[in-house]
């Protein structure tokens, strides 16, 4: 049920995007700026708004944006549970799995930064 209603939502917001899209290009490229602005994607001159602006509200975006979604359903943490097993990327770019790291009985810490 849960994967149903992300599916509608995302739906919904890729076809009214689009649609603004059409109806209301200038307006649209300037809000899409905007969203890159707080991603810092506009940031790299080398990779422009012809790059990357396009691909919103396509079909590929609407695929990507539901497979996200669906797959943080599965991420939720309870209290008393089970930690979920989430797919990391390693610095040399390796797909692999938080609880890979887990040596025996010793605990896991995970420690959050970042990179620049």
């Amino acid at each position: 049920l849960q994967k149903l209603l992300i599916l509608l939502q995302v739906t919904a917001s890729v076809v009214v995007g689009k649609t603004l899209l059409i109806l209301f290009p200038n307006a649209m490229k300037r809000y899409i700026l905007k969203q890159g602005e707080k991603s810092r994607m506009n940031q790299n001159p080398k990779f422009s708004y012809e790059n990357w602006g396009p691909t919103f509200f396509s079909f590929k975006y609407l695929l990507f944006v539901l497979k996200v979604k669906w797959k943080r359903l599965e991420d939720e943490a309870f209290e008393g549970n089970p930690a979920p097993n989430t797919p990391v990327v390693t610095l040399r770019g390796e797909v692999c799995h938080l609880l890979d790291f887990m040596h025996d009985n010793r605990p896991l810490i995970l420690n959050f930064g970042s990179c620049t």
